[in-house]
């Protein structure tokens, strides 16, 4: 071992063990971005099977029969292509992350008979999506594994960010087969209506997490091109508001090309943001060779590591704590709004004898023609019934 002038041999091999170590764990994650590729190809795929399988389920077999083809032949492709790179690869770091695979591939080789199930249409579409997501989950769960032996911030916030974005983008996979049980029925019940919501929100938190931890021309491309447009917001509105009757499919059809659409964007933002991150991990890997040259000329080599801040510590932990906070203080308005509006439902069925689906579209229909948020109407409607006390119809 070679003793630095001015540095004793405990020192100088302390020194070394951590640039070692830090160089291990970036060398690791630049075999696993092939992995988070492979990765995130699969679940695309599984994303566009699992809601082609909803529509056909629910036509009958009438509508997408060759979707449903093309998307199981697509991930059978992309699954062998991840059983030939977990072959391949080099010892993961920690036991953790193998559990979380063979968690994922235990799940898969339920994939034959969940398809069967569906060829025979000897199940429900609600529990075809609640199987595949499934399968999802565990392969999703798979990524945030590999950022745990990385103490680079820099690297573990852009990871925070594929993460999220993956997140979104399952979420709405979620709502565009939800979205197809409905339309493809011509009805939605109040529990996908509420499902619906429930994906709408979480999607949003996700991508807002993303995009704090995204640089601007990813922001711009998401702003441009990530975003639902404005049909497929009456879309939205459509399915939670008002039932969409039958059409022959025509609006199960246009629903699932515009949020198809959506999710072939986000896959293409996914693939942009993985490169992005293989990058960093390849610059830090040339900066960490940089800072070995650097070791032989420096006898404290304290700077070359230097610490994190303290203050901006203290800031972004008061930041996460405040945003955190908000996130917790929009839930409670949430469940408080929908508390009050089941409140108001009930008035409505009570005293003009209608049922829960007419009570929810009229207080809908009311919101929309006065401009108004629902739980408004609802508070008011509320107010109304304790001053004049109506009688309920005989």
């Amino acid at each position: 071992m070679t003793v630095i002038a001015g540095r004793t041999p405990a020192a100088t091999q302390w020194f070394q063990r951590a640039r070692l170590m830090r160089q291990a764990q970036l060398s690791k994650l630049a075999q696993s971005g092939v992995l988070v590729s492979s990765i995130s190809q699969l679940v695309h795929m599984l994303q566009c099977e699992r809601g082609a399988s909803n529509v056909w389920l629910c036509s009958q077999g009438k509508l997408y029969a060759p979707e449903c083809k093309a998307s199981r032949a697509l991930v059978d492709e992309n699954l062998a292509a991840l059983h030939r790179i977990l072959d391949a690869q080099s010892p993961l770091p920690g036991s953790a992350i193998c559990e979380r695979i063979a968690a994922a591939l235990q799940s898969l080789e339920a994939l034959p008979a969940l398809r069967d199930g569906i060829s025979q249409q000897g199940m429900a579409p609600a529990g075809a999506m609640a199987r595949y997501s499934r399968i999802l989950r565990h392969l999703l769960s798979i990524v945030p594994q590999l950022n745990d032996s990385i103490d680079d911030p820099h690297i573990a916030g852009r990871f925070v960010a594929l993460y999220s974005l993956m997140q979104g983008k399952e979420l709405v996979g979620q709502e565009r087969a939800l979205g197809a049980i409905g339309f493809t029925l011509g009805f939605f019940s109040e529990e996908t209506r509420q499902s619906l919501v429930d994906r709408i929100d979480g999607q949003q938190a996700c991508f807002e997490v993303f995009l704090s931890h995204s640089q601007a021309d990813v922001q711009t491309t998401f702003a441009l091109n990530c975003q639902p447009d404005r049909e497929t917001e009456q879309l939205r509105r459509l399915a939670c508001t008002r039932q969409p009757g039958a059409d022959n499919g025509h609006a199960a059809r246009n629903w699932f090309a515009l949020q198809t659409a959506r999710l072939e964007h986000l896959r293409t933002l996914e693939e942009i943001v993985i490169a992005d991150l293989m990058l960093a991990v390849d610059e830090r890997l040339h900066h960490q060779q940089h800072v070995r040259e650097q070791e032989d000329d420096n006898d404290d080599l304290v700077t070359l590591y230097p610490d994190k801040p303290l203050l901006p510590l203290v800031r972004q932990q008061a930041r996460e704590i405040e945003q955190l906070s908000r996130q917790l203080a929009s839930l409670r308005d949430t469940l408080d709004a929908r508390k009050t509006i089941d409140k108001a439902k009930s008035v409505l069925m009570t005293y003009q004898q209608m049922s829960e689906e007419q009570a929810w579209t009229a207080l809908r229909k009311m919101a929309m023609d006065k401009n108004q948020r629902m739980v408004d109407i609802a508070k008011a409607l509320l107010t109304v019934k304790s001053v004049w006390q109506l009688t309920p119809k005989a």
